[in-house]
């Protein structure tokens, strides 16, 4: 039978906390009443909240065999007395979703769930900030500065970052924030706008948990569009004090790359462009090229140029002879601009397996970018296709197409 004082564990979801070690279920840090049953369910449907929990695994746990009940009648009333408790309704669930023949799921997302000794972990997902301009061009360069800080919180170690393609699959939709932090399993949430008229910006933003969607921290700048970097770097260092994260004082929170907006918009505009893949990737090639011919030290345009001619090759939309050179010269570019550059690493890994069809190099330079980025997203899935690919030994040399 579960017991739910055998858990150490204060797990908090709106204005409640169950309190393993007390077995006590508290609003507002008022006790509430609940019977044991109702509790054990709590405890049960906590442990996996978000997932369905079969009617069958309540019964086997807190209904054992050698128990003489009627379980269809004492799992009804259990979940009638818990609702009670949360002030929830089956028609309309805040906390407690019936799935009919199949079992019930807990649906509110978890503020807190801490052990004596362990640190508990932040996260956090930064949805794409909003274009109050009239400008479309503008999108590219709302996109751009969300990329940035996300780019930014994912070299703080002990927080926990929604990676890009997570993160903008909520782009243009008007969603419940709790529902988005549900979804995406985190505790807080950056949004913002930009509006730019001229050379000025008015950059909004705020940080909202993810329980109950009320501000944890708000701010709004006023500055000349020539300070988007320091904006950008305000942002992320705001967040991480908010959040209260440690920051290594041997890492550079954020890397501005470049001075030149205009390098910065091609640079944004082509990453847009890469995510999207299909034929849009020999638009995001041009934009990167257009990006190191404004500023040829910037090492970011240099990698994403890698990246753009490798993915053109590796989906066959530029000759792999003619592209990938040109990529293992741009990632080189970018490692000898900023050796402590991640992505740099991962477009130099991708160029030693389809250029050079050299496993151990590509290898080397996949873990030394997980080692400067852990959260790198492209390192991440073109080490674990590498891992999975090579093993069967799918990778074809690409110069030989």
């Amino acid at each position: 039978m579960t017991d739910v004082r055998n858990s150490p564990e204060i797990v908090r979801f709106g204005p409640f906390e169950l309190d393993g070690a007390a077995g006590e279920l508290r609003k507002d840090g008022s006790k509430i009443r609940l019977q044991e049953q109702p509790l054990q369910v709590l405890q049960v449907l906590l442990e996996q909240a978000g997932r369905v929990v079969p009617r069958e695994e309540l019964q086997r746990r807190i209904w054992p065999a050698d128990t003489f009940v009627d379980f269809d009648h004492g799992i009804n009333n259990a979940i009638k007395r818990l609702r009670e408790a949360l002030g929830d309704t089956s028609e309309t669930p805040r906390y407690v979703e019936t799935l009919p023949r199949r079992g019930y799921r807990f649906i509110e997302t978890l503020s807190a769930a801490t052990k004596p000794g362990v640190e508990e972990m932040r996260s956090i997902a930064v949805l794409p900030f909003l274009n109050l301009s009239s400008d479309p061009e503008n999108e590219f360069f709302c996109d751009g500065t969300t990329e940035e800080i996300i780019s930014a919180l994912a070299q703080i170690k002990k927080l926990h970052v929604v990676a890009r393609t997570s993160a903008f699959a909520f782009k243009g939709k008007h969603v419940d924030l709790r529902s988005v932090g549900q979804q995406l399993n985190v505790r807080t949430i950056l949004e913002g706008s930009i509006r730019r008229s001229g050379d000025r910006l008015r950059i909004t933003a705020q940080l909202v948990n993810a329980a109950d969607g009320y501000h944890l921290w708000s701010e709004k700048y006023d500055r000349e569009v020539k300070d988007v970097f320091v904006v950008q770097e305000e942002i992320a260092n705001s967040i991480a004090q908010r959040l209260e994260v440690s920051l290594d004082s041997d890492r550079q929170l954020f890397r501005a790359g470049t001075a030149s907006l205009e390098a910065f918009k091609f640079y944004t505009r082509g990453r847009a462009l890469f995510f999207q893949r299909g034929v849009r990737l020999l638009s995001a090639v041009e934009c990167f090229e257009k990006a190191v011919a404004l500023d040829n030290k910037y090492a970011l345009a240099w990698s994403g140029l890698a990246d753009g001619l490798n993915s053109s090759a590796f989906y066959g939309l530029i000759k792999p002879g003619v592209s990938l050179p040109r990529a293992k010269e741009a990632a080189q570019q970018a490692i000898e601009l900023n050796p402590s550059l991640g992505e740099a690493h991962t477009s130099l890994a991708l160029s030693h397996l389809f250029h050079d069809w050299d496993r151990a190099s590509a290898e080397r330079q996949f873990l030394r970018s997980l080692e400067l980025q852990p959260q790198n997203l492209l390192a991440r899935v073109w080490y674990g296709m590498y891992c999975l690919q090579w093993a069967a030994g799918r990778f074809g040399c690409l110069c030989c197409r």
